[in-house]
């Protein structure tokens, strides 16, 4: 699991890349929050277009943040997602809570 960042249009964009479960989930978990914490933006952007693969795990790397980014004030997206992981995204009712945007 790779993670990058760029600023962009006022917004923070976490790009993930590579694959997204178990094995990686604390690694994950960690240096998000650590970018979270010191970038502080309004608005982040979870950009999954170079997310290979993700399950259960991942949702809740992504839930956990997602309420970390609430408690500070902030909305969080998610964008660039492929057929499989939109499903998981999807049947897991993330989209209810995250916006997914284009």
């Amino acid at each position: 699991m790779n993670i990058k960042t760029l600023k962009k249009n006022g917004s923070l964009v976490i790009s993930l890349l590579g694959e997204l479960d178990e094995s990686v989930a604390e690694y994950t978990r960690k240096n998000i929050d650590k970018i979270i914490l010191s970038e502080r933006f309004d608005n982040v952007v979870f950009d999954m277009s170079g997310l290979t693969f993700m399950d259960s795990t991942g949702i809740g790397v992504l839930l956990g943040r997602y309420k970390l980014i609430k408690k500070l004030g902030g909305i969080a997206q998610i964008s660039g997602s492929n057929k499989q992981i939109d499903r998981v995204l999807t049947m897991s009712g993330l989209y209810t809570i995250m916006e997914k945007i284009s």
